[in-house]
């Protein structure tokens, strides 16, 4: 089954992976804000993202550091595997250099928590054009 519809207009698709639902939703609100077509899906841990990116095959991805079960570095060294050309991205209190620096190992974005409007912004800004 060929899933090829000529599409003019890119649809894109965000998941946010964090253990608290208001993290997940205060990044939902901001990214909605900006972009009310694009389709957000959420995850609570490592794992339950990489259940859904295969499916989902979202542009972005969002990933808390610190979470029960699979941590987003884990899941990120995984999901940029799975997902080559995704944009993803640690978002994260946790601001110790060797987590940047890991970050960076993996090729993938770091944001500090909290999660702000501006901070979005300039996340999403490579998605926008």
């Amino acid at each position: 089954m060929s899933n090829t519809t000529a599409n003019t207009t890119a649809h894109t698709t965000v998941l946010i992976v964090d253990d608290s639902r208001v993290s997940r939703l205060v990044t939902r609100q901001h990214i909605l804000a900006r972009h009310a077509d694009w389709t957000i899906a959420e995850a609570a841990n490592g794992e339950d993202a990489l259940a859904q990116a295969p499916t989902l095959q979202p542009q972005l991805v969002l990933l808390d550091v610190n979470m029960p079960g699979m941590g987003g570095v884990a899941a990120a060294e995984q999901l940029r595997k799975l997902l080559p050309d995704a944009h993803i991205s640690l978002l994260t209190a946790n601001v110790q250099d060797a987590t940047r620096q890991r970050a960076q190992d993996l090729g993938i974005g770091f944001m500090e928590k909290p999660v702000t409007e501006e901070r979005i912004a300039r996340l999403i800004a490579p998605l926008e054009g």
